[in-house]
């Protein structure tokens, strides 16, 4: 990589300058954030299209994806299998390459810009007095640039429409709290009961109960209806460009108001990806005899493992094709997130999802360094006690690979994998700490005042 330096030089500045404003508690105006990203991804985004060292996918995977769109191919089945996923970014490639921008900079135009947008969607995400600053932070994470100016993976562009289908589905103003448990609702009862109050908190069930007023129309319910089918087109369009939000959504639907909502995002969610496999042979010339080899390719996942985390102590800190790990290891993330689903049933829907996140890097077997961007606009809008050592721990991991590794040739490159690999299981306690761990139970701002104010009430009016 021939501007390495440079590189390192703007990613270092950045984190500290991110860090300041932690300390600072500077709060820049959202238009100032937004500057500042677009310009240090078109910087970064300028340096790496005209490098001499361009990623192996990058030109032998997504280039020959954009390429196959343009000659009205297939590009899962054109490109021999190197496309994994559904053609809709391929589409995107094809147009820009038909304008004639140069693939070096039509590549990484797609991901730049989608990391741009997600810049004011992590303030809305965060809300609050300090909105701007969390947009701040990221418009200047390390990670984020490696991965969209630099490699030009596709990780922002499933997280712009992910995190966008967050926003709309928490709807307007404020971050709402997730809706009372039963046994939230019994404590507030008896609070008011100490006290000779009559509580006026619906039960669950029952005539006039929360279920029941789920269930039927009521005077919002075409606008919930209408929300929930806009978050679901958003997090279908999310899974177009990669499979794995597929666990954002669990956290998209708590944050829906209703159950009517949460039917028309699953929905919604299901119809887009379901839109673009069955137009194939319309917009991509796929034959109705091949959609099924299209669907097999888009399925199939290699166990290639020893990149990060635990595997690579068993395989050298190599590559390595081991079934038998890399299927313990998914069945290990399922465990995982069955576990944080119930730890954090009563948290906040978006802490709940970096909770998810964080437990996926921490024990899964295969990864990326680009997956480590997942957690990053949710980890960033709303941080924990460990978050910055989390996210700077992983950008110097990654930051390492992308700069320092690629000045060599093949095979120093890979002796120097080797130790690289076995080294990012350093990060994996980083992570686990980094999770929501303070925040399992969310809040529910307005209980104990309410108590408090209906005591009061009533101890005067006894007086």
């Amino acid at each position: 990589m021939d501007y390495a330096v440079l590189t390192g030089i703007v990613l270092v500045a950045g984190v500290m300058l991110a860090l300041i404003a932690q300390w600072r508690d500077w709060r820049p105006p959202l238009i100032a954030a937004i500057v500042v990203g677009v310009a240090v991804r078109v910087l970064i985004m300028y340096t790496s299209a005209i490098d001499s060292w361009q990623p192996v996918d990058f030109m032998e995977s997504f280039k020959p994806a954009g390429e196959a769109v343009l000659r009205g191919e297939d590009p899962v089945l054109a490109s021999e299998g190197g496309w994994h996923f559904l053609p809709t970014i391929p589409y995107v490639y094809g147009i820009l390459l038909w304008l004639g921008i140069p693939w070096e900079y039509a590549g990484r135009l797609v991901t730049v810009v989608a990391d741009i947008v997600l810049i004011p969607l992590v303030a809305k995400l965060a809300g609050g007095p300090k909105a701007s600053l969390r947009a701040f932070q990221y418009a200047l994470n390390p990670l984020a640039l490696l991965i969209a100016s630099v490699h030009g993976q596709v990780e922002p562009v499933a997280l712009v429409f992910g995190v966008a289908a967050f926003v709309v589905a928490r709807g307007p103003g404020e971050p709402e709290r997730p809706g009372m448990t039963t046994d939230v609702i019994a404590k507030v009862r008896r609070g008011l009961a100490a006290y000779g109050v009559r509580a006026s908190i619906p039960r669950v069930i029952g005539r006039g109960g929360m279920l029941h007023r789920a269930l039927l129309p009521g005077a919002d319910d075409l606008a919930h209806v209408k929300r929930g089918a806009l978050a679901g087109l958003l997090m279908g369009l999310a899974l177009c460009a990669k499979s794995w939000p597929i666990w954002l959504i669990p956290g998209m639907l708590l944050l829906l108001p209703n159950l009517r909502s949460r039917v028309a995002a699953l929905f919604t969610t299901g119809m887009v990806p379901i839109f673009f496999l069955v137009t194939l042979p319309i917009f991509a010339g796929t034959s109705l005899d091949q959609i099924p080899a299209v669907i097999h390719t888009i399925q199939d996942i290699r166990p290639i493992i020893g990149e990060w985390g635990w595997t690579p102590w068993f395989t050298g800190g190599d590559w390595a094709l081991i079934p038998e790990l890399a299927s313990f290891g998914t069945n290990l993330i399922y465990v995982c997130v069955i576990a944080v689903l119930i730890l954090w049933r009563r948290a906040d829907p978006i802490d709940l999802t970096t909770a998810i996140l964080l437990i996926f890097m921490v024990v899964t077997p295969r990864l990326g360094a680009q997956y480590l961007l997942w957690f990053m606009p949710f980890l960033i809008a709303r941080p924990t006690r460990f978050a910055w050592p989390a996210i700077i721990g992983v950008s110097l991991w990654a930051g390492y690979g992308y700069l320092y590794m690629t000045q060599f040739d093949v095979t120093t490159w890979w002796y120097l994998h080797q130790d690289w690999s076995r080294a990012s299981i350093v990060l994996l306690p980083i992570l686990f700490l980094a999770m929501p761990w303070g925040r399992r139970v969310a809040p529910a701002p307005g209980l104990a005042p309410a108590v408090e104010t209906a005591a009061k009430a009533k101890l005067t009016s006894a007086a």
